[in-house]
């Protein structure tokens, strides 16, 4: 029986490409997105073209008030396509970026980085909590920017680092069903997250690589198959880790 991953925020960026990866391992995915249903639909067509089965889902991962829905959905579509009641892997993907100092950054913008990267990521893995089958895996995408600082990212960061700790705490407590919880911190990557500066903004792109020891920016495919490879049977004893993937940034 093939395995089914949850994956959110995945009709784009790091999330598109870690839900073709592990379709690309043999996994069936369900394919969360905010707002755009075509470039979903897309996803699904194209995890469906490497014969695996996919479906797309909406969901703000930033709504906690709409994660039951959510959960009822999920519950009849996995009946419906998989004729199954639980799924194997969820990854808390979803996430969007906000830049501004500390002196500067608004209520709002905090609130919306927590919402989403912290709050979201507590609050949906507890309503799934009864979907993940036993022996399940969950990975939470935080940061490098949680190990080197740059201006701006001050709330980001300090979201993802909720997370990073959130994630040590899940691995005890689901330990019990055999659920292994990691977190994945990819540096900077080519991809249209913050408005693509890292892959638009040449002079941005030049000093990361530089100061990165494999000498280049990452891309999407350095991100999605290490996720993908992380759900997989050879990896089933690590739990509780930080993987940090950004070919040596600022080291």
């Amino acid at each position: 029986m093939s395995t089914i991953a949850l994956v959110t925020g995945a009709s784009r960026g790091l999330g598109r490409n870690t839900a073709l990866a592990i379709a690309h391992g043999g996994g069936d995915v369900v394919v969360t997105y905010r707002g755009s249903a075509d470039e979903a639909q897309a996803v699904v067509a194209d995890i469906e073209a490497l014969g695996r089965r996919a479906v797309a889902l909406q969901l703000d991962t930033g709504e906690v008030d709409a994660f039951p829905a959510f959960v009822t959905r999920l519950r009849s579509t996995l009946r419906d396509t998989w004729q199954r009641e639980t799924f194997d892997h969820l990854v808390n993907n979803a996430g969007h970026g906000e830049t501004a100092p500390i002196a500067e950054t608004t209520v709002a913008q905090f609130d919306r980085l927590v919402d989403v990267h912290f709050k979201g990521v507590f609050f949906l893995t507890q309503a799934l909590l009864p979907l993940i089958a036993d022996g399940g895996r969950i990975v939470n995408i935080s940061t490098g920017l949680t190990r080197f600082a740059y201006p701006g990212y001050a709330a980001y960061a300090a979201a993802k680092a909720a997370v990073e700790t959130l994630s040590v705490y899940m691995a005890k407590e689901f330990g019990a069903r055999g659920i292994a919880v990691n977190t994945v911190a990819p540096g900077a990557i080519e991809t249209d997250f913050g408005g693509g500066v890292v892959r638009d903004n040449a002079e941005v792109n030049a000093h990361l690589a530089g100061i990165t020891a494999l000498g280049r920016v990452g891309v999407a495919d350095d991100i999605g198959p290490m996720i993908a490879a992380l759900l997989g049977e050879a990896n089933r004893w690590v739990n509780a880790q930080r993987i940090e993937v950004s070919g040596g940034q600022a080291i």
